[in-house]
């Protein structure tokens, strides 16, 4: 099929805009990634840019030398996988009954899931509640009140439904009961969007620290965006910078940019091994005949 001159032109558009967006978002991470593996005299006299002045790993192993900084990391990388794993279970748990239409006050039970997405009680009463539950200071606090996003609910019962519906029935036609519908039909039909939602509660909980802000206390239990969060904003503090040892400021900034590729860099890597899962579907020829 040969394209006209107007079709080539807007795909040559196309591709300047997708060049554009995929510019704006990588140059700010090479700087970062640039300043934390430049010298502090290259940062004093911010000869910085996209590239490293006088390569030095000294951000790096100030960074990975604080016990506080490794640990956050650890406790982060645990809580992430245990709130992924707790907020896909209770996402299933809420989606799946929802395709079934004899499901009893169905109507309801949608109107009350929806709702709570344009109304929430805010976080005074939220604070109130937690605090009746005995939850405050509590690393429980960190995975309970967003076990379920309602988006997220509605995606999954949306995937549901895309799964045909013969497989469901033949299935029940041996004897197979809702349960073991959802084990062997369609969990196994459903990697695409387990995954997807997956990496959406995972990076929600890895970049998350607003919740620890507000309800923890014990600095143990901090996880590393609130560490990063604390050193971004003390590290400009003489007084504070100081006490935690970096007392150059060329080595400041660069020990800010080498806890923000410390941060991020874990879930960049993760993000590519579950890319497979959204542009490819398995339930393609599932049903045959």
């Amino acid at each position: 099929m040969i394209k006209s001159k107007s079709t080539k032109l807007g795909d040559w558009i196309i591709v300047f805009i997708c060049v554009l967006v995929i510019l704006a978002c990588l140059l700010p991470f090479l700087n970062i990634v640039a300043r934390s593996l430049s010298s502090a005299e290259a940062m004093v006299k911010n000869q910085v840019l996209l590239l490293p002045v006088d390569l030095n790993f000294k951000a790096y192993t100030a960074v990975l030398g604080d016990s506080k900084v490794t640990w956050a990391l650890v406790w982060t990388a645990i809580l992430t996988v245990v709130t992924t794993i707790w907020c896909m279970f209770m996402t299933i748990l809420c989606a799946y009954p929802l395709i079934y239409d004899n499901l009893k006050g169905k109507k309801f039970i949608l109107a009350l899931i929806l709702f709570t997405m344009y109304f929430n009680a805010g976080i005074i009463p939220t604070y109130l509640l937690l605090k009746g539950l005995h939850l405050l200071n509590n690393p429980l606090v960190l995975i309970l009140p967003g076990s379920i996003s309602v988006f997220n609910v509605i995606i999954m019962r949306s995937f549901f439904f895309g799964i045909p519906e013969s497989l469901k029935e033949s299935a029940e036609l041996d004897g197979a009961g809702p349960f073991k519908v959802l084990v062997n039909v369609y969990l196994p039909l459903s990697m695409p969007v387990l995954a997807t939602l997956s990496l959406f509660y995972a990076v929600g909980r890895w970049n998350g620290f607003s919740d620890a802000l507000m309800f923890m206390s014990d600095r143990t239990y901090y996880p590393i965006q609130l560490l990063l969060f604390n050193i971004l904003n003390s590290i400009t503090s003489v007084e504070v910078a100081t006490q935690e040892g970096f007392t150059s400021p060329g080595l400041s900034e660069s020990i800010k940019s080498a806890t923000v590729v410390f941060a991020t860099l874990p879930i960049l890597l993760i993000y590519p091994w579950l890319q497979r899962y959204f542009i490819s579907g398995v339930t393609i020829g599932a049903v045959k005949g």
